[in-house]
């Protein structure tokens, strides 16, 4: 409140601007001091205290500065004082509120940083820089950052837009089998999204409830019935995850040694009233065949996706049926891979409830006494199956891609894209039945569906390090080049990115894709264009690439670094650590080392990554601030000299940094204490 008194008499001229400045830095550090960020609005929150933090600097240098504030700055400062002030609450309230209540109010949120972003890019207009006695590398970030205030847009982190729509049908679900006692709560999704808002134990559960609790009477004035319905239903579908997710009855242990509801999803009891009037338990919806509504045995996954008994589709399919019983999709084969994840479950479930655990087959009770030689034998049967099925399925898969019209082309490639994504067996089996060249040739498609799905599954398939020589052989990468500078949809751009990062992981690669004239400045306009995902996908390839010497030339001459350097600033992109590691290896020739000493921003966005970034960005920011000494020598040393912040974050690094950090802080602290004695002479 004296903080906010002061503001308002500074502004009405009954207060010296020394108190404004006092109060503008007092509540910076405040917000600078915010160590543990909500799990929440976690982008948005951390590049509102990445602002303030430029602000902070400018603030800190006017006071030491001493000369009188000219009376036109005053509106500004004060301004500033108030989103400033506005931001720490916001902030705040991020950390101390219930988290879940967050994610549901996403847009509103986000859209209150944004609001105070583009207050703040307008008090910055009427700020006389000009007037004002700071050095230049200030006047540079002050700039760079009303410029980017103003250009900002409304983010929502499109993960935690997926996450809430999540939470919003477990809402659903939790909300339908309390009133009419249908629904089914996927607990381990409900536990995967808890988990990742920071519930993890039996306490963290509890907290939540008392926040949400306490929002419930916040809002039970002011927001409306169904505002305090959905709190209420939050409420519900916590306390009862909580009552699944851990087991009941066990108070007593340590939170560490609560097992999670993945480990006996099987056991979930949807009544327990009347599964004690019963001698067979109920079995669980999600172990029910949907087509005869019997224990599922033996499950087995069909083209579509779902989940059958084997028995009941085998019936199904041989009786001239062509469609998924449950979605009415047409299957594009007839192929039935085992879904041994849920077998597992199954058989788990009836040794629990002491069902018999009756499997398909003609031998009766021979198979109940395995000593440990026949389960290892029928583990490598089953695994032989499996491959089988694979095999199987890719060579049908490729005949489609070979013969059938685009419409069955297009559902081949995303078929052959989902069985790509995982395993190891699954991707050496699909290159093995020569599916490689029908993926390249696709990758001209005019469909940009089939361009994309086919683009992915060659990254896909690319993971397997013996398809990356398969690959090249195929003539791939000048396709995946093409995809990659001109796709049809960003998500093939992304891909090919992607593709490209995990071909080059193999050194021949490295020089056979950097020789492609189009490739390096295709992935540098990715840098621009793409989103957070693909920008990090083009930085990783790039990084790679620049290994082979050429290659960093061909990065410079493309235009890295201005690229890289905007991005040290753009709080959209998220890749400051990856746009550091390719600065640093670009470093390593004479022209990326001319281009990076050009860029008058750099240096103090490096001085205060030494301060804020994460440990390896610490280490690249020392390595790019070293070479820049080593080869400019006096011109840096002194920039960072004239810098009041650089030595302090020098000596905090050369103490307590990581080994690599400390080494280079010590050289570059002999570097700039050798400039200090001999001022007239290079370093």
């Amino acid at each position: 409140m004296n903080d906010v008194l002061s503001a308002m008499m500074v502004s009405q001229g009954l207060l010296p601007s020394g108190s404004l400045l006092d109060s503008l830095i007092h509540i910076s550090k405040e917000v600078d001091s915010m160590e543990k960020f909500p799990f929440v609005h976690i982008r948005n929150v951390s590049s509102m205290i990445r602002r303030v933090k430029l602000l902070s600097s400018l603030f800190e240098e006017i006071k030491e500065s001493g000369t009188p504030l000219p009376p036109s700055s005053i509106l500004c400062l004060t301004e500033l004082f108030s989103v400033i002030r506005r931001v720490k609450v916001l902030i705040q309230d991020c950390k101390d509120g219930s988290s879940l209540w967050s994610l549901i109010q996403l847009e509103f949120i986000s859209n209150q940083f944004y609001v105070l972003v583009k207050e703040m890019g307008r008090a910055l207009d009427i700020l006389p820089l000009s007037l004002l006695n700071v050095t230049s590398d200030i006047r540079e970030q002050v700039e760079l950052l009303h410029k980017q205030a103003k250009k900002a847009e409304l983010f929502i982190d499109p993960r935690e837009l997926h996450r809430r729509e999540q939470l919003k049908v477990a809402m659903a679900n939790n909300s339908l089998q309390k009133k009419k006692n249908k629904g089914f709560v996927d607990f381990a999704k409900v536990e995967e999204i808890l988990s990742s808002i920071g519930l993890r134990t039996p306490s963290d559960y509890d907290g939540e409830i008392s926040k949400l609790e306490a929002e419930a009477q916040n809002q039970a004035g002011t927001g409306g019935l169904i505002i305090v319905s959905n709190i209420n239903n939050l409420i519900s579908l916590v306390s009862y995850s909580k009552t699944m997710i851990f087991r009941d009855g066990e108070s007593s242990r340590n939170e560490e040694d609560c097992k999670p509801l993945s480990s006996f999803l099987y056991n979930k009891v949807h009544d327990s009233s009347s599964s004690s009037q019963s001698m067979t338990p109920n079995v669980p919806d999600e172990f029910r065949c949907p087509i005869t509504l019997d224990l599922m045995r033996d499950p087995v996954i069909v083209s579509s996706g779902h989940t059958y008994d084997r028995t009941s589709i085998g019936q199904w399919i041989n009786s001239g049926h062509h469609t998924c019983p449950k979605s009415g999709q047409r299957l594009i084969h007839t192929a039935l891979i085992p879904n041994y994840a849920l077998k597992s479950l199954v058989q788990q479930w009836c040794y629990d409830n002491n069902v018999p655990v009756n499997e398909p087959s003609t031998e009766g009770n021979n198979h109940k006494k395995k000593n440990s030689k026949e389960e290892a034998i029928d583990h490598i049967s089953a695994n032989k199956a499996a491959a089988d099925a694979v095999k199987m399925t890719a060579e049908f898969l490729v005949g489609k891609l070979a013969t059938g019209s685009a419409d069955i082309q297009r559902q081949a490639a995303y078929e052959l894209r989902l069985l790509a994504k995982t395993g190891m067996v699954n991707r050496s089996v699909i290159a093995e039945v020569g599916a490689i060249p029908f993926l390249v040739t696709l990758l001209g498609s005019q469909d940009s569906r089939i361009q994309e799905h086919a683009v992915t599954t060659l990254f896909n398939l690319s993971i397997f390090d013996n398809n990356k020589i398969l690959i090249m052989a195929a003539g791939a990468v000048d396709s995946i080049v093409e995809v990659l500078e001109s796709g049809k949809t960003m998500e093939a751009r992304e891909n090919a990115a992607a593709a490209i990062y995990s071909l080059s992981m193999v050194d021949e690669l490295k020089v056979h894709i950097g020789g492609r004239p189009r490739a390096i400045p295709a992935l540098v306009r990715l840098l621009k264009e793409g989103t957070s995902i693909g920008k990090k996908d083009a930085a990783s390839a790039l990084f790679n690439l620049a290994v082979y010497n050429p290659n960093k030339v061909s990065a410079v001459k493309g235009g890295a670094v201005a690229v890289l350097v905007e991005l040290l600033m753009d709080d959209k992109a998220g890749i400051t650590d990856d746009a550091l590691s390719v600065l640093a290896s670009l470093l390593g020739c004479s022209e990326g080392l001319e281009e990076i000493r050009n860029s008058r921003a750099l240096v103090p966005l490096l001085i205060d990554l030494l301060r804020f970034g994460s440990v390896k960005g610490k280490e690249n920011s020392i390595t790019l601030l070293l070479g820049l000494c080593k080869e400019e020598g006096e011109v840096v040393a002194r920039r960072l000299l004239a810098n009041p912040r650089s030595i302090p974050s020098l000596q905090s690094l050369a103490s307590d940094g990581s080994l690599r950090a400390r080494r280079k802080a010590d050289a570059l602290l002999r570097l700039l204490n050798r400039c200090c004695s001999q001022p007239h002479h290079s370093v």
